[in-house]
């Protein structure tokens, strides 16, 4: 009975180590292009670190260095923040070429179209981010700082690490109907999980705009009815694209029942 199994389970291991070997290729491609964005994102360091400098919340920012180290580490978060915005369409480009076996024709044109959009999406919620939320955030601490009698001293690692850790968070989260409305159109998330994690979905996104803002009720409301907005937008384009997967499978079963 044992030699008559073998063959099948041999069958069902061979394309389970196909799909992973796919996905790992997909992988690398993706680092590749993470790895050339870093290098092209040293070069364009300088003129982004001269731009945020300049449209800085307060005039005449002075920031100082702390640590021989401090040039190099913000070169590199430079590289990575720009290699990010490059490698996100790409990153997408490839989860699309991943699955698009598995789509029929109709889908695949349908889920391409998401490629530029992660790219649009990431750009908007960096934009929100910085010219929205940075400045409540960064504002605030000079209100509390002054009210204290303190004399504010910019370190430039500990400035573009606060900024930095306002415009990923929340710049990512802006792809979530993107994401959601992708895997609903191939089928992997549904409009009633959504539904069902509601709750739990409102409890992180809330929690995520109080932990990014100053506190007080309008700053938190500010950042996390928008973040709550995204989700419910997320749920009713999940509702659409999983209602035309449906309508889609049941004129193919249809068909077949026809012929």
């Amino acid at each position: 009975m044992a030699d008559s199994q073998s063959p099948q389970r041999n069958d069902e291991w061979m394309p389970l180590m196909e799909h992973l070997g796919e996905l790992r290729k997909r992988i690398i491609y993706c680092l590749i292009v993470f790895v050339l964005g870093l290098v092209g994102g040293l070069f364009g360091s300088q003129p982004v670190f001269d731009y945020l400098v300049e449209a800085a919340p307060v005039d005449n920012l002075d920031l100082h260095a702390f640590s021989p180290w401090d040039a190099i580490g913000l070169y590199m978060k430079f590289a990575f923040l720009i290699s990010f915005i490059v490698a996100i369409p790409f990153a997408m480009f490839q989860l699309w070429s991943f699955v698009k076996p598995a789509l029929g024709e109709k889908e695949q044109k349908a889920t391409l179209v998401f490629v530029p959009w992660a790219l649009v999406m990431f750009l908007v919620g960096l934009a929100f981010s910085y010219f929205v939320v940075f400045p409540m955030a960064f504002l605030f601490t000079e209100k509390v700082t002054n009210n204290l009698g303190l004399e504010q001293t910019y370190g430039v690692t500990q400035y573009f690490s606060f900024l930095f850790n306002i415009l990923l968070p929340i710049s990512l989260l802006f792809e979530l109907p993107l994401v959601i409305l992708f895997l609903s159109r191939i089928g992997i998330l549904t409009p009633a999980l959504l539904v069902k994690m509601r709750k739990i979905a409102w409890f992180i996104l809330i929690a995520i705009g109080v932990m990014v803002t100053p506190p007080d009720v309008v700053s938190d409301l500010l950042v996390a009815v928008p973040l709550v907005l995204l989700y419910e937008i997320s749920v009713l384009l999940s509702k659409i694209a999983y209602g035309k997967r449906q309508r889609a499978l049941q004129r193919e079963i249809e068909a077949l029942d026809e012929a």
